[in-house]
């Protein structure tokens, strides 16, 4: 493989805002910890007021997805314009999650190299309901899913 930055990073940041800050956050608890203050003051920026219930579900998913990974997952730095394999995946299970739960539960298996993904989904659906409730729902992606 090369070390061609674009090699590594080889798809473009989503263009709606919501999926970009949502990525934003999970790539510095990712390399900072869940508990970054950088990812919470993210959070109080992009959704104001009603910003606890995302980022705590946030950091669940993350750490749900962390703890049932066999696999090692890739994320770019919060500041890169471009994203990895593994970024899409994750954006796609939470975009997702809640008007297509197998779809979901399908990448995060692929991304979690594990067939039991039940808590990072659980974790996932939780996250589309609260920004839902926020009046700021993610974006429906229309994703393909391998068969199980």
């Amino acid at each position: 493989m090369s070390d061609h930055p674009r090699c590594q990073l080889p798809l473009p940041l989503p263009e709606e805002e919501d999926l970009r800050l949502v990525l934003r956050i999970v790539r510095r608890m990712a390399a900072h910890g869940l508990r970054d203050a950088q990812a919470a003051l993210l959070a109080v920026e992009g959704f104001g007021q009603g910003f606890r219930r995302p980022l705590v579900l946030l950091r669940a998913f993350v750490a749900e997805l962390a703890q049932c990974s066999h696999r090692r997952i890739t994320m770019a730095p919060s500041c890169a314009l471009r994203m990895t394999m593994d970024e899409a995946r994750l954006i796609g299970v939470l975009a997702t999650a809640s008007h297509n739960p197998d779809c979901a539960r399908a990448h995060l298996r692929m991304l979690a190299d594990r067939h039991d993904v039940c808590h990072p989904l659980s974790a996932a659906l939780a996250i589309a309901a609260a920004l839902g409730d926020l009046g700021r729902p993610l974006p429906r992606l229309r994703a393909t899913c391998a068969p199980d």
